[in-house]
């Protein structure tokens, strides 16, 4: 233990040394820790401890970080509806740190040589059709990239565990031995009705809400069971089988005058909202012509859209630039 002018200032370790300014501005010689504790065991929280209150003794300003690792690493980052400033704090930091981006359309993509300065961007994006890089080779170029050494983000919109095949990443990193890691994203099936003014609950109205894929038409056993349920259906992915949707609701006795809503390009300046029924809805999409991407809302919520996207006007960040 060392004294000095300002009381002891106990340190466990003693490999560096550094000067270290007293309040009447002298310096003199202090011990501080290094690379391992006692016997060669690697340093924990508390081994740093005595430092940083000497440091703050002395309003001596600190700063730490994670240690860089050995070895390449995957990070799924959900990129919520597709705007730069709906990404976390934590998605924009792992961008700027990532060697390699795989992205697709659902994402902020426009913005990504700012987000991700320095970065390789590889687009594996998929349309409804048309999926020119498979899920499966897009696992390989991760891992790949990973063994490389480098640091990959999967940006995806939304949330990458909301049909978004994170799990399925995950589990594949796992399997090859690659350090994963998640960030969550804002998932479109909230967002993107907020957007439009619709709140996918309403007290009195609807106290649940169910997210479903519409990628395949649904069973008969899983329509039943949507209807009974009651509440808010979102429907993502919806506009290719929205015949069967609707029709498959109404054959489970969903009455065809409850409201639906089909929201175009969500947070985008071509965002757009059809408002129709259930009986109705596939001749209004066909009428306007609704395209993917595009959230569908069924359920009493919708009423709200008109009155209800007045009171939000001034709560809801309004549509921005397209990304």
């Amino acid at each position: 233990m060392e004294r000095s002018g300002r009381g002891p200032v106990p340190y466990p370790l003693a490999h560096l040394r550094t000067r270290a300014a007293q309040s009447d501005g002298a310096t003199a010689d202090r011990t501080m820790p290094g690379y391992s504790g006692a016997g060669g065991a690697p340093l924990g929280e508390q081994d740093w401890e005595p430092l940083r209150a000497a440091c703050r003794e002395r309003r001596i300003l600190t700063a730490s970080e994670e240690p860089a690792t050995t070895g390449g690493r995957v990070t799924l980052i959900g990129g919520g509806p597709g705007v730069e400033d709906l990404l976390t704090v934590r998605a924009k930091q792992a961008l700027r740190e990532a060697d390699v981006v795989l992205y697709d359309r659902l994402g902020p993509y426009r913005t990504l040589p700012q987000l991700a300065p320095g970065a390789e961007l590889i687009d594996v994006g998929k349309t409804p059709g048309h999926h020119p890089v498979s899920q499966a080779e897009i696992e390989k170029l991760m891992v790949a990239k990973a063994r490389e050494g480098k640091h990959v983000v999967r940006l995806k919109g939304g949330d990458p565990f909301v049909f978004g095949r994170g799990g399925e990443e995950v589990n594949t990193c796992l399997a090859e031995g690659i350090p994963v890691t998640t960030v969550p994203g804002i998932s479109s099936s909230i967002a993107v009705p907020a957007a439009a003014g619709i709140p996918v609950t309403y007290r009195g109205v609807a106290h649940a809400f169910t997210v479903i894929s519409g990628h395949q038409p649904l069973t008969d056993t899983e329509f039943e069971a949507l209807a009974k349920l009651g509440g808010t259906i979102v429907v993502l992915m919806g506009i290719g089988t929205l015949p069967q949707l609707t029709s498959g609701l109404r054959k489970a006795g969903l009455a065809s005058s409850v409201p639906v809503a089909i929201v175009e390009k969500g947070y985008s300046p071509e965002q757009r909202t059809t408002v129709t029924t259930l009986g109705d809805a596939v001749t209004a999409a066909g009428r306007a012509r609704c395209a993917s991407p595009a959230v569908v809302v069924i359920g009493e919520v919708v009423r709200q859209h008109r009155d209800f996207s007045a009171t939000l006007e001034h709560v809801l960040a309004q549509p921005l630039g397209a990304s």
